[in-house]
């Protein structure tokens, strides 16, 4: 194909946007909850709100759905602007942590419950229903109470209650943090399948990094009330912008000043992944395309399939690194406390990020 052909190629169609949030603020008093969010969800898009408590990601959700009315800014559903609207007037459901089953109803009734308040015939009630069961694998439990059912049943009849009434987005708050790491690990799949078969926007909410990373289309990461990065989820692991970012998805290493610049040549911050570094012999030396730093074992950590080795440079700070354990056993690694080593990485794995008060932006250490 020549170069000519090759430009010509229509390129695909990104979707629109479901939700847009257009400098979005919210305050309690003196307390700055959102500082101004700008955000543009896509049509059936999974897209996850993650960050620490405290960040504000719950807030928007709340906005988006109709519990919290902004101070400032705009929310914009599908093209309409529902700033003002009443949650019932908005086309969003919403699936809280603490499930909100009515325990006194049975698990037919919880999810019928919302067509019943819109007043919809029986037959097609019936229908509905009957398809957000089996969808669920709930079927068989349709007439028990949440109080028989485990904590993975119980979120999936709050889902089902969701998803039953057909909204074009469904938001999620924080839906699996209740559950054991096995059952949430299983929930986290079962979720995505979901999304991906309905072709239905999902807005989540999570502290968790790996529910992020493993369901998202894309994410923003939010820090005080503020978004520090909307990116992908490889992007923004791969790729992060700031500091914060580096640090609260994954673990992550950040040098800067004097030891960024002894190992890189540049004062400039940054930071690699623990894992993209190798560990070696002092005396060894390094590929051409690569960065070194010489350091102690501070401290070893064994966790089964892998280690976490802390090292402290001769240039100052330290690095963290993870090694897998391909053939040594938990005494072997111990074994390597107070170690001299030399630290290697490629240099496309180091990138310049911002810091607190600074403006860097990403990119390559050459």
């Amino acid at each position: 194909m020549d170069q000519l052909t090759a430009v010509s190629q229509p390129q695909p169609a990104q979707a629109p946007d479901e939700v847009r949030l257009e400098g979005l603020r919210k305050t309690f008093g003196d307390v700055v909850a959102v500082a101004g969010v700008d955000l543009e969800v896509r049509e059936g898009e999974f897209f996850s709100l993650l960050g620490p408590s405290g960040c504000g990601k719950t807030t928007c959700l709340r906005m988006i759905a109709g519990f919290e009315e902004p101070t400032a800014g705009r929310i914009v559903l599908h093209g309409r602007d529902v700033s003002s609207l009443p949650a019932y007037e908005r086309d969003v459901n919403t699936v809280f942590q603490d499930y909100a089953l009515f325990p006194h109803m049975s698990v037919h009734d919880n999810v019928e419950y919302g067509l019943v308040v819109k007043g919809i015939g029986r037959s097609e009630r019936r229908q509905r229903v009957g398809e957000a069961l089996r969808m669920m694998r709930l079927d068989r439990l349709d007439r028990r109470k949440p109080g028989e059912l485990s904590g993975g049943q119980r979120q999936r009849v709050a889902l089902a209650r969701a998803l039953v009434n057909q909204p074009r987005v469904l938001l999620l708050d924080e839906p699996l943090g209740a559950l054991d790491l096995k059952l949430r690990q299983a929930m986290q799949i079962e979720l995505k399948s979901i999304q991906e078969r309905l072709s239905m926007t999902f807005i989540y909410v999570t502290h968790d990094q790996e529910e992020a990373l493993t369901m998202s289309d894309r994410m923003a990461v939010m820090n005080q009330g503020r978004v520090e990065q909307v990116a992908s989820p490889a992007e923004v692991y791969e790729r992060p912008v700031t500091s914060f970012v580096a640090g609260f998805v994954g673990a992550s290493n950040v040098l800067s000043g004097a030891a960024a610049l002894a190992i890189t040549g540049q004062r400039q911050a940054i930071t690699v992944r623990p894992e993209k570094i190798r560990l070696g012999l002092p005396d060894d030396g390094e590929y051409p395309d690569e960065v070194s730093a010489l350091g102690v074992v501070r401290d070893v950590v064994y966790v089964g399939a892998f280690t976490r080795y802390v090292v402290e440079l001769n240039d100052g700070g330290e690095l963290v690194v993870l090694q897998q354990n391909l053939t040594m056993s938990s005494m072997d690694v111990l074994e390597a406390r107070g170690r001299r080593v030399r630290l290697f990485w490629n240099r496309q794995h180091s990138r310049v990020i911002a810091t607190a008060g600074g403006d860097q932006k990403k990119e390559e250490i050459g």
